[in-house]
């Protein structure tokens, strides 16, 4: 019997064991949840987070050791019921019954506690994700416009180059078509210029005959 005594409290020394060790990690969980929170709400630039990485490295891996740590006081409760049943008298007596039952509270109010804060975590996690997705899809957006306009006024400036030199070259051309003209004008009063010089001479020398 004092064996089966023993074996009672060496379980319940574990169970009050990971309990205390449970407590602490819900503790460090939950100032997590809250950092979460004030990134969320107040931007990368006022939140104590260090960085994305480094908070959803210390998220799964405290998630993890908490889960193993309930894990274990499952265990061992259940091997405190168990207990309860298999002694050798009539019934358990009502001592062992209560402090199972208070075992039984404080685990369950501890999966409770540790389920809640890891779905708030989770959904400030993924609202986090698609407000990061959103605003690159707009600064994508923005960065496109922005190489649309440059483009487009790269190509006005080009069509307006191309347009200067279109004028230059019609005024090169209307140039050159004045000179030939004036040329061929130059010529035609040279050639008439000859010609009378021509006539004039002929009428001189019938005058003096």
């Amino acid at each position: 019997m004092a064996d089966m005594g023993n074996f009672w409290e060496d379980l319940r020394k574990q169970a009050r064991q990971l309990e205390n060790e449970i407590d602490l990690k819900l503790v460090s969980f939950s100032k997590l949840g809250t950092n979460y929170s004030a990134h969320n709400e107040f931007g990368s630039e006022s939140a104590p987070l260090i960085n994305k990485t480094s908070s959803e490295h210390m998220f799964e891996t405290m998630a993890m050791e908490i889960e193993q740590l309930v894990s274990k006081l499952q265990e061992i409760n259940d091997r405190m019921a168990d207990y309860t049943q298999n002694i050798s008298m009539s019934s358990p007596s009502a001592a062992l019954l209560h402090t199972l039952q208070r075992h039984r509270d404080i685990l369950q109010d501890y999966t409770h506690e540790f389920q809640k804060t890891k779905a708030n975590i989770t959904a400030i996690r993924e609202r986090e994700d698609l407000m990061g997705s959103v605003q690159r899809d707009i600064s994508a957006y923005k960065n496109s416009s922005g190489l649309n306009r440059r483009s487009e006024l790269y190509l006005k400036e080009h069509d307006h180059i191309r347009n200067s030199e279109r004028m230059i070259d019609e005024q090169i051309s209307v140039a050159m078509m004045t000179k030939d003209n004036m040329g061929s004008q130059k010529k035609m009063l040279s050639s008439i210029s000859q010609r009378m010089n021509t006539v004039a001479s002929i009428l001189c020398t019938n005058q003096y005959l």
